[in-house]
């Protein structure tokens, strides 16, 4: 795997895609907005939707979440959820801008157990914006080449690896109140 590749282009602002446990990912890096804003427009995206960030260990995301805002009593509850295909939405750390969390006082946030993924969050050191890899609408893609057929040069680097086999987009739970907003 090339990763000085990844590193270049996600540095760079360029856009990236990645398996994920269902479908193939778009990703970029989460602290550029010219990046993030790229993504939306290419996916056609409303920003209020927010965006999913993955990640390979928590401390990877602790930066954009008010860990102080999780209860200890609702600590395991939420931890233990991870590595896995279940994004939990936690609340943003003050600082993390609306284009990240959209029209929301929580942010999107994954610890996947997708080894591919993982290695990616691994060499970049950081999340990465997580999407699926598809124009609104339209289905997502699950293949490598699909990817790279459907884009073209608008993402900078296709990691060409499987994805996890699952037939669902992962499941988004607010963990706080148990509410489940995809299954």
């Amino acid at each position: 795997m090339d990763w000085q590749a990844a590193r270049d282009a996600f540095q760079q602002g360029e856009l990236l895609a990645y398996p994920t446990e269902a479908v193939y990912g778009l990703g970029c890096d989460p602290r550029n907005q010219a990046a993030v804003e790229k993504l939306l427009e290419l996916k056609q995206r409303p920003v209020e939707k927010g965006l999913i960030l993955l990640a390979a260990d928590y401390s990877q995301l602790v930066s954009f979440v008010d860990d102080l805002a999780i209860p200890q009593d609702k600590r395991f509850s939420v931890f233990s959820q991870w590595p896995g295909p279940v994004t939990l939405l936690l609340p943003a750390a003050a600082h993390v801008p609306r284009w990240l969390r959209g029209d929301f006082e929580q942010i999107a946030v994954r610890v996947t157990a997708h080894e591919p993924a993982r290695q990616l969050c691994r060499a970049l050191n950081s999340p990465i914006v997580s999407t699926s890899a598809n124009y609104s609408g339209q289905p997502p893609l699950v293949r490598a080449e699909d990817v790279r057929e459907a884009f073209g040069d608008k993402i900078a680097w296709v990691m060409d690896a499987p994805t996890g086999g699952a037939t669902r987009p992962t499941k988004i739970i607010d963990p706080l109140n148990s509410k489940i907003f995809r299954d």
